[in-house]
């Protein structure tokens, strides 16, 4: 007979939109897994979250959550809050997955990497990069089936809507605006499909309304090594019908888009659509990718898979805070 595990336990450390939209729909449903803890400053906002998704134990103390009867933690608090609550987790012990950034300088992200426990415990939910399509180009990418892939393209533009004066619109608390919270994917997703190639040199442009803390939207071009571009715009403020997201590449041997996927080959037939069939699925891209970077990270605590190490995000905040400084100093940034 199969012996039962007991259940991955889990912490959920911030009670806000991240938490509500995805982490705890996911893993209140995840089978072997028990949401054992709820923590947030504010206690009515934690004590309502808890009710509805049936946590049992509720504090506004993120201490607390950190015993024995927690095996992992899912870090969804403010991102200037990051850093402190990761290397608490750490040091007790636990299994982290921590909401981008991982700190908001390079500095901070490279204290945390010297952690014990931060290489092969700690995960930054990069979710993009677990979205089926994603993960199908990747491999025709790394596979060399599109030749030297030399050119990619790639944006996250949100429609503008009314929104408050929130943690992610103060610089302090969120460490800027439209790149910090959807840049941050789309670039680390850029350079994962390459394979994090060096980055060698940023050139950017940011619009700031007046009377803002943080930037409405940014542009970036981006050189890497082996003379490879890419191309990243991102915004909180499209005037259009909806929003968009999209990532486009060309190489020597073909081309690949998201979304919808597809990949076009050039062989002795002509250009062929090698476009491969991912799975259908009722959940949309957005929800999927962060159902299975919660699995793999489940599987991770279990003790079912290698943790991949987070040292890419520090190449990754470090071209950030390079971004930053070209778009202040409106020049050229060699890394």
């Amino acid at each position: 007979m199969a012996t039962v595990r007991p259940p991955v336990r889990v912490a959920v450390l911030g009670a806000g939109s991240i938490a509500q939209i995805v982490h705890l729909p996911i893993l209140t449903r995840m089978r072997g897994v028990q949401v054992a803890a709820i923590a947030d400053r504010d206690a009515h906002t934690a004590r309502t979250i808890a009710k509805r998704f049936e946590v049992p134990t509720v504090t506004t103390s993120f201490e607390e959550v950190l015993t024995d009867d927690v095996d992992a933690v899912v870090v969804c608090t403010p991102s200037n809050r990051h850093e402190d609550h990761v290397r608490a987790a750490l040091r007790a012990g636990k299994h982290v997955l921590c909401e981008k950034p991982l700190a908001l300088t390079p500095e901070g992200v490279a204290s945390l990497l010297e952690e014990p426990g931060a290489e092969d415990r700690l995960v930054v939910a990069m979710n993009q990069r677990y979205r089926p399509d994603a993960v199908a180009l990747r491999q025709f990418v790394s596979g060399g089936e599109l030749g030297d892939v030399y050119y990619l393209r790639t944006g996250w533009l949100n429609r503008y809507r009314p929104r408050g004066r929130t943690w992610r619109e103060r610089k302090a608390t969120a460490g800027g605006g439209a790149l910090m919270d959807l840049g941050l994917q789309m670039l680390d997703l850029a350079l994962w499909t390459l394979g994090y190639p060096v980055p060698e040199r940023v050139s950017a442009h940011m619009y700031q309304r007046p009377g803002s803390e943080v930037e409405e939207a940014a542009m970036l071009v981006v050189g890497l090594e082996g003379n490879r571009v890419v191309n990243l715009e991102c915004t909180w403020s499209l005037l259009a019908q909806r929003d968009r997201q999209y990532l486009n590449l060309m190489g020597s041997g073909g081309s690949g888009s998201l979304s919808p996927l597809a990949v076009f080959k050039d062989m002795p037939a002509g250009l062929v659509d090698v476009t491969p069939q991912v799975p259908a699925t009722r959940e949309n891209l957005f929800t999927a990718s962060y159902r299975n970077e919660l699995a793999q990270f489940v599987e991770a605590v279990r003790g079912d898979r290698v943790v991949q190490s987070p040292r890419e995000h520090l190449v990754l905040m470090r071209l950030v805070e390079a971004a930053y400084r070209s778009a202040q100093e409106r020049r050229e940034i060699v890394l």
